[in-house]
């Protein structure tokens, strides 16, 4: 029996520029603002993205993450799995501050009645902030359109039991 090993690859690494005031939301703000136009950009290109994240080391800077379970194309539960248990391993570490998870859903926008298509950012701080941020979009012929950006309480997954 062949056993498949699974990983994050790391994708970018890079700094953004410095919050005036550094809190986690203002940290976490920084990990969306650097996921969120690759997801944007691979609709616009391919009408649909894979699961990827980032995640933030204690000096500030932001690594890009992608994750493979071996298939060309997998089940995105899977790979948000991966990318979870991946930031999970780093944050038992102190090798990150903060992580993002980047996936497509469908939700139901505030005021709204039907499900839309969504990018989802699951945001989480090793200092007790945890938020899930959705955009919702729809495709129409070539062009995509998004909704407004609204959020919701996080599942604090990445850093129960060992933040600081």
């Amino acid at each position: 029996m062949i056993k498949r090993r699974a990983f994050v690859v790391p994708l970018a690494i890079f700094s953004l520029a410095a919050s005036s005031v550094v809190t986690p939301k203002s940290q976490c703000e920084d990990l969306l603002n650097a996921v969120l136009p690759f997801a944007k950009k691979m609709l616009a290109a391919h009408r649909e993205f894979h699961p990827f994240g980032a995640s933030m080391k204690p000096d500030g800077t932001i690594a890009l993450a992608g994750a493979t379970d071996g298939h060309e194309h997998p089940p995105s539960q899977a790979l948000i799995d991966l990318l979870r248990d991946g930031f999970i391993g780093e944050a038992k570490r102190g090798l990150i501050i903060a992580s993002a998870t980047a996936y497509d859903v469908r939700v139901i926008p505030p005021g709204g009645t039907e499900k839309s298509d969504a990018i989802a950012v699951e945001l989480d701080h090793r200092d007790n902030y945890s938020v899930i941020v959705l955009l919702p979009y729809k495709i129409s012929g070539n062009n995509v359109q998004f909704g407004e950006t609204f959020a919701q309480k996080g599942r604090s997954q990445i850093f129960v039991g060992h933040g600081s």
